[in-house]
């Protein structure tokens, strides 16, 4: 019985506490992510946008002509945005040899041109960290 009474003391000072009524705020408004051509008519349009990502990179990767079992394991970053105008602009590629981190630049500037990302109904450039591993 003590510790039904304890539990209904606990609830009852944490719903009441965390209950206060705040004026004046609101949520100012929503990020929307690019949206990828064919996922325009899709409810999970961010779903759509890294399952399309995927299939670009396996189906446009190319690898360099210097590329070697020793490469096997290594990794790649790269840093995009996709930007107002709905285009792909490197920020970043960090690890691994030159070689692999241009050809991982070029898959990534070669996505298709999309609908940009906004906020507040105006466009805005959403960023993108990828990890290319081999």
């Amino acid at each position: 019985m003590k510790r039904i009474v304890i539990l209904l003391l606990v609830c009852f000072t944490t719903i009441t506490g965390f209950s206060q009524e705040i004026k004046g705020n609101s949520v100012s408004g929503k990020e929307i992510a690019p949206t990828w051509p064919g996922c325009e008519n899709n409810d999970a349009k961010d779903v759509c946008f890294k399952q399309m990502l995927a299939k670009h990179i396996q189906q446009n990767f190319k690898y360099p002509a210097d590329y070697t079992k020793e490469d096997k394991g290594s990794k790649i970053i790269v840093e995009f945005i996709i930007n107002k105008e709905g285009k792909a602009e490197i920020k970043n590629v960090s690890e691994g040899r030159k070689s692999l981190q241009e050809a991982a630049k070029k898959t990534i500037l070669n996505i298709p041109e999309m609908k940009a990302g906004s906020l507040n109904g105006k466009p805005k450039a959403i960023s993108y960290k990828i990890p290319f591993t081999f």
